[in-house]
């Protein structure tokens, strides 16, 4: 079994034709070690990750890009985001009667969050209905009618491993879209070997061997991969922001109340504790760095 977390790019020679090419296990793993989530909604999960790592480093920018949906199904919103390329977490809210066999996501929005480090905020909004549509074919229907790239997409998960692959027509030229490209050939020749992956292979098989079953009539030209990892972007420091924008009053009767504020992240589970000196101390501090 693959057990390297990765993303990992690649080209057809001679074609304006790319392949992307995502697998995760111990990132996915710590995700569902933090909730005793159904197994439809792990795996459910497991391809919002992969779709995640897969966009970003498509997308190749710093910053973050998150997938984050909510519907009028069995499950309320869910969201996966890969930060710089490489950090991913995920988090999934769901009925407390959740029941498999019944519509998971229902009818709702998918948003398509690009954050830059440096730049703007970039957000897509497309329409999800899970009875006849997938994840898959949400996003090869945004990068074709929003971006205008024809794409094919592929996700899989089970209860302990992801995978993504994508393959991509790049326009021929900058007047060009790739949905015009002139070599239909060679995009229907790719998109049928693509088409050949199973999900055992896609979960187990460690990646150049995976390509190679797939394209090895073909020239295909690898990238170096990208690790990947679970990371949170929780920390004190936000944590403690979270609170100021409480005011000191509303944040010391709290701990008047209940001896201290106790907040705990969502995503990793790590918990944040402040007793009444800690909020006097954080409101002193945030007062004299606003007069200096």
């Amino acid at each position: 079994m693959s057990n390297s977390d990765q993303t990992l790019r690649f080209l057809f020679d001679n074609t304006p034709i790319r392949g992307e090419l995502t697998q995760l296990t111990r990132a996915f793993k710590e995700v569902l070690s933090k909730h005793p989530y159904p197994m439809p909604v792990q795996k459910l999960l497991g391809e919002f990750m992969a779709a995640a790592a897969m966009l970003s480093d498509t997308i190749k920018f710093e910053g973050t890009l998150s997938l984050q949906v909510r519907g009028a199904g069995q499950v309320r919103s869910l969201m996966a985001e890969c930060r710089n390329n490489q950090d991913l977490r995920a988090l999934a809210q769901y009925n407390d009667d959740f029941e498999e066999g019944g519509a998971i996501l229902g009818e709702g929005q998918m948003a398509i969050t690009i954050e830059p480090n440096q730049g703007k905020r970039y957000q897509g909004i497309v329409p999800i209905n899970d009875s006849d549509m997938t994840l898959s074919t949400v996003l090869e229907d945004y990068f074709q009618k929003s971006e205008q790239i024809r794409t094919r997409i592929w996700l899989f998960a089970n209860t302990k491993s992801a995978a993504g692959f994508m393959i991509q027509a790049m326009p021929e030229s900058a007047s060009v879209s790739s949905l015009d490209m002139t070599n239909q050939e060679d995009w229907e020749r790719v998109v049928h070997l693509a088409s050949t992956l199973t999900e055992e292979e896609a979960l187990t098989l460690p990646a150049e061997t995976l390509l190679h079953r797939l394209f090895h009539e073909e020239t295909v030209r690898l990238y170096d991969p990208r690790p990947l990892q679970f990371k949170c972007t929780c920390s004190e420091e936000r944590t403690a922001n979270a609170i100021i924008t409480l005011g000191r009053e509303e944040a010391l009767h709290i701990v008047h109340e209940q001896g201290h504020i106790d907040i705990d992240c969502q995503f990793c589970h790590q918990r944040y504790a402040f007793n009444e000196t800690d909020i006097n101390t954080l409101f002193d501090n945030a007062s004299n760095s606003s007069l200096s």
